[in-house]
Order: C-alpha cells, then sequence, then structure tokens
C-alpha cells in the first residue's frame, strides 16, 4: 500500500473514531441478465447498432463474398487492411485495381501504411443486442486494435451466433484478460455547443454486415 493511500485510510479512521475501517457492500445482481422471451436478439443489434448511424447489411447465408465486395465498391475503397486470419480475401475482392493488404503475425503494415488504406475489414467478438455495440479482443478475425482505429471506414462482419442479449451476458462469454473494444457505432465526439463530430479517435464510417454462419 502506498504511503499517500495510507495516509488518506488513516485520515478516514480518525474522522469515525475507528481503529479500522469495515466496509460492507452488497451488490444488487437481480437485474436481467437476458432479453424478454419472444424478442429476437439479432433483430434488435441490427434496429440499434443502426441508430448510431453505422450502415447496417443483412446478409442471406451464403453471400457474405458478395455483399462484403458490394460494399467495398460503393464505398469506393481501393486500399483495403485485414487481417491475415479473417477469411479468404481473394473471394470478396471487388476488382484487381483494389489492392488487399494482409496484416498478422508474419508482416505488421506500419502505421505510415495503415494511414493510407481506405478501410478495413474484420470479423469481432461478439455483439451486444440490447445496446448495439460490437466488441472486439483481438481474437481469430480480427487483427490488432490499430488496424480498426487508423483507417476511415471499417466494415465488421457479425455472425448471428455472435449476438448476444445483454452487457451481462457478454461479459460471461468474454476473456477480461484479453484487451477488449467496444464500439457503439462510428467514432464520434461532441464539443460544449453539441456539435457532433466524427472521426475523431476512430472511422468516421462503420458498415456492419450480419450474416448467418
Amino acid at each position: 500500500m502506498s504511503e499517500a493511500r495510507a495516509g488518506v485510510l488513516d485520515a478516514v479512521r480518525r474522522a469515525l473514531g475507528r481503529s479500522e475501517v469495515e466496509i460492507e457492500a452488497t451488490i444488487d445482481r437481480s437485474y436481467d441478465r437476458q432479453l424478454p422471451s419472444g424478442v429476437d436478439p439479432v433483430a434488435m443489434f441490427v434496429e440499434r447498432c443502426g441508430e448510431y448511424r453505422a450502415t447496417m447489411v443483412r446478409v442471406a447465408a451464403g453471400d457474405l463474398d458478395d455483399a462484403v465486395r458490394r460494399e467495398l465498391t460503393a464505398a469506393n475503397a481501393r486500399v483495403v487492411v485485414h487481417p491475415h486470419d479473417v477469411f479468404e480475401a481473394a473471394s470478396w475482392r471487388p476488382s484487381s485495381e483494389v489492392e488487399l493488404v494482409a496484416d498478422g503475425p508474419a508482416g505488421r503494415i506500419d502505421v505510415e501504411a495503415l494511414d493510407r488504406c481506405d478501410a478495413v475489414v474484420t470479423g469481432c467478438a461478439l455483439a451486444v443486442a440490447e445496446t448495439g455495440t460490437i466488441v472486439l479482443d483481438t481474437g481469430a478475425g480480427q487483427g490488432r486494435r490499430a488496424l480498426t482505429l487508423v483507417p476511415d471506414r471499417h466494415f465488421c462482419l457479425v455472425r448471428t451466433d455472435q449476438v448476444v442479449g445483454s452487457v451481462a451476458e457478454a461479459l460471461e462469454r468474454l476473456d477480461p484478460t484479453r484487451p477488449l473494444t467496444w464500439i457503439s457505432g462510428p467514432s464520434a465526439t461532441s464539443d460544449i455547443e453539441l456539435e457532433r463530430v466524427e472521426g475523431v479517435h476512430g472511422p468516421r464510417h462503420l458498415t456492419v454486415l450480419v450474416y448467418d454462419p
């Protein structure tokens, strides 16, 4: 214990007239951990995440490659970075004019090169329906954190079986020792006059493709 902390606790004890400070706290954990019966978590996630100004794309089974290709083409992305293990990149490459850059253990691109990328395509750890939030933990198909912070556009692939109802459910499934990034829509902030500014500490554009495994 640091001397400063010990001094604060001693001051609290003197103020209370006690030699020891006993702290008793009961945490109420009776809150709802799951969505009400009959609520579709995938539909709720699509709705809630879209409210954050993210572009939501619901993809039919087997159409993921075509959907990614269409979205990259619509965004006019010319240089696209992706984790080396997201999935077979050649299958969703829009055209030969688009440069795909794989980032992984065999070779990491530097920040300057990453800044020249128009977009990044990644998977995710899971998604939360109740809050419309995507969670990344640098696991398979997600890459390192810098990949989703520097490029202006983030295309995130979310499987329907990765969508959980609540934050409580998410925390039960996540490893707290991993670096967790919680994303609710494009990067945005507001100044003192509540003027919304996007792209301050991450991508200005977020496109979420929700697909069946």
